[in-house]
């Protein structure tokens, strides 16, 4: 199936419910459309019209989509978080924007052993809690959905490209609602090649580790290919080829590598550890980006010529094999080569 969990379905209405992963639908339903499938970002999801919504232009061709600007950053001194991916950038872009009012709640998403957890949270302290990467697919958006029924009204939100694009579905209000009000202040993307199925990802470490001793996952650069699992009691590596097998199929469609339809897209520079890179696609990314530099949380720099060609083929490659995939199973009708 294409459903990757991303929550955009769920506490919308009574019919859908996540658990560990899946979306399930406890009734069913006969409405003809309703806000679960208008939401959803895998279901016919047309990228002029989003795009001409979002960024006041069309989709945008280009491996990493549209874009301001890109640099390079990492969080300064006591900014970073002990267990921060990279160079803690996003930990300290939603630290400083809940704290200096630009959002009145984060939607972030934390870890119970193998089990990817979104929570709503206010307090600028609780944010560095959940640093570091989770791998496995997550509901995000349904704590979104959480936080506009808590009546939250500029919400910031960190999320993967499907989740991304769901809310781009969100913001645009595809109902028609006559009282719809966009409640996303800020959306951090997080670049991203796969997740996994947290089902199977926690029967593949069963015997291996305590799944409530894991403290961080992480996927050094190359050459490496193993995925390291940091723990209470040490490190273990587990081969790529073994942690691919857990990827859902739905994610070999994804042709987004660096969530397009964010304010900020960030991930690790390849080569710098320590490092981030982070992609401005909008004004308000743009001076959130900007704030947390003057407030001496980040440090940024130009992006190099060589980091940037490598972020571009990354992409490209990830866009040329999901539109490949889409084209031989029959998903879309045709593609046009660079």
């Amino acid at each position: 199936g294409l459903c990757i969990g991303c929550g955009a379905c769920v506490s919308l209405c009574p019919y859908f419910n996540s658990y560990r992963g899946k979306i399930s639908m406890l009734f069913p339903c006969v409405l003809p459309r309703g806000r679960c499938h208008a939401y959803c970002p895998k279901a016919g999801v047309e990228l002029d019209d989003l795009s001409t919504e979002i960024f006041n232009a069309p989709y945008s061709e280009k491996p990493m989509g549209r874009f301001i600007s890109i640099v390079t950053s990492r969080a300064t001194g006591p900014s970073k978080a002990p267990l921060a991916q990279g160079g803690g950038t996003v930990t300290a872009i939603m630290t400083h924007a809940l704290d200096a009012g630009r959002i009145d709640a984060a939607v972030l998403t934390g870890r119970n052993g193998t089990h990817a957890v979104p929570e709503v949270v206010t307090d600028p302290a609780d944010v560095a809690r959940f640093a570091s990467s989770k791998f496995s697919a997550a509901p995000t958006i349904e704590a979104y959905h959480r936080g506009v029924a808590m009546g939250h009204s500029a919400i910031g939100v960190v999320a993967t490209p499907c989740q991304a694009m769901a809310l781009a579905q969100i913001r645009v209000n595809p109902m028609n609602e006559p009282d719809f009000v966009d409640r996303t202040a800020l959306v951090v993307g997080i670049f991203c090649t796969w997740a996994l199925d947290e089902r199977r990802l926690a029967a593949l470490l069963d015997g291996k580790v305590k799944a409530e001793s894991i403290r961080k996952f992480d996927i050094p650069p190359p050459p490496a290919e193993v995925m390291e699992i940091h723990t209470d009691e040490g490190t273990i590596a587990i081969e790529l080829s073994e942690i691919r097998s857990l990827v859902p199929e739905t994610c070999g469609y994804c042709f987004d590598m660096t969530a397009e339809f964010a304010d900020l897209s960030v991930g690790q520079l390849e080569g710098t550890p320590g490092m981030n890179t982070v992609i401005v696609r909008t004004e308000r990314g743009r001076s959130a980006l900007d704030e947390a530099v003057k407030s001496g949380r980040l440090e940024i720099c130009e992006i190099s010529d060589s980091d940037l060609s490598r972020l571009s083929a990354a992409a490209s490659r990830k866009k040329e094999r999901a539109l490949g995939k889409a084209h031989e199973m029959g998903i879309i009708r045709y593609v046009i080569s660079s």
